[in-house]
């Protein structure tokens, strides 16, 4: 039966296998066709440059100094307000006047007083004098006499202190102005024309010298690279630039955030109603502290690419044809140049762009190579 079964397979079918494996087939394998380069790159060479190293901070910015100037003469109505918030000023201009009429009366009560008893004082003087000269005569007796002496030393002394009531009246009438204790920018007014501030109630807030400063918020393992005297750059809002100079850093850190301020001097300023600062009192600004140049390993930004969360670039292999992706750690960045601190060395010849379109592994082919810029 097994004969038969082998004598009906079409010798058709066994024919390709037989001749695959006849003694006349002598032919070599076909060799695989070379890859196609999947891209035509340029390659940089990674430059190490002295790059400054900043401290980015943010923080408030607050008046250098603000002086509460209160009423130094309480239950008197103020008559006049005479600046605004805004105003610039200067040291003892006056920035209020209260109405004196009842410290004038006082005045003159005081100056009535203070004649009385000049008159009472010389009479008094003239009688002790008198009962002296008769006494040394032995017309009046010791007792007399001290009688006499005492009338003058108490003459004397109610003088002394009605000449005390006047001082003090006067001065009450001299604090009827408020004046400005020092130059600077009014930042806050409470005095309304009509009212009865109470002895010491808050009437102006003045910026002493017009002069803010920057409280920037720096973590506390930062703190140690700041000094006094270290250059900060401040953005405003519009933009615009700020430099200042570091005055002091704090002892002590928050203990919630653990960061300490830094004071920051900013260029002296009279902000007055006319003008448009590009930082006030209160505002939140960002900036940078310069701590100094140190050398960084860069390359141009083209030359490296983010995928899911990290950055990578390509450097050739050993043979020049196939791209090897590397991750690299990213530091600073200048312009249109990134720093490189980790994961390639100095000397890798990298892709210089379009490092997107590339994989692991893929064949390129070389241009001449550009210099990095």
């Amino acid at each position: 039966m097994k004969f038969a079964y082998l004598r009906v397979v079409p010798w058709l079918l066994l024919a390709p296998w037989l001749a695959a494996c006849g003694p006349g087939n002598s032919e070599a394998p076909v060799a695989a066709p070379a890859a196609k380069p999947a891209l035509s790159v340029r390659t940089v060479l990674p430059q190490r440059e002295d790059w400054p190293q900043r401290l980015a901070a943010s923080g408030s910015v607050m008046p250098w100094q603000e002086a509460v100037i209160g009423a130094e003469v309480g239950n008197q109505r103020i008559a006049e307000v005479l600046v605004q918030v805004g105003d610039s000023v200067r040291k003892g201009q006056a920035l209020a006047r209260i109405d004196a009429a009842a410290l004038q009366q006082e005045v003159a009560e005081a100056r009535a007083g203070v004649a009385e008893l000049e008159a009472a004082t010389l009479e008094a003087r003239a009688n002790a004098e008198r009962a002296r000269a008769l006494r040394a005569q032995g017309f009046y007796s010791p007792q007399t006499a001290v009688q006499y002496q005492t009338a003058e030393g108490t003459a004397t002394a109610r003088l002394a202190a009605a000449r005390a009531r006047l001082a003090a009246a006067e001065l009450r009438l001299a604090k009827s102005q408020v004046l400005a204790p020092d130059a600077g920018v009014i930042s806050a007014r409470t005095a309304t024309v009509g009212s009865l501030p109470q002895n010491g109630d808050e009437l102006f807030r003045l910026i002493r010298g017009g002069r803010l400063e920057w409280r920037a918020e720096v973590p506390a393992d930062d703190l140690p690279k700041l000094r006094p005297g270290a250059s900060a750059r401040l953005r405003a809002a519009d933009g615009s630039e700020l430099v200042g100079k570091v005055r002091s850093v704090a002892p002590s850190v928050d203990p919630q955030t653990r960061n300490g301020l830094v004071y920051v001097d900013l260029p002296r300023s009279t902000v007055t109603r006319d003008e448009n600062p590009a930082l006030r009192a209160g505002a939140f600004a960002r900036g940078e502290f310069d701590l100094g140049a140190q050398p960084a390993l860069t390359l141009p930004q083209a030359a490296v690419v983010l995928r899911e969360g990290f950055a990578y670039v390509f450097r050739l292999d050993s043979g020049g044809t196939r791209v090897i992706q590397s991750k690299v750690e990213l530091g600073r960045r200048q312009g249109e140049r990134i720093e490189i601190l980790a994961g390639l060395p100095a000397d890798a010849s990298v892709v210089a762009s379009g490092v997107g379109f590339l994989a692991d592994g893929d064949v390129v082919q070389l241009l001449p190579a550009e210099t990095a810029r």
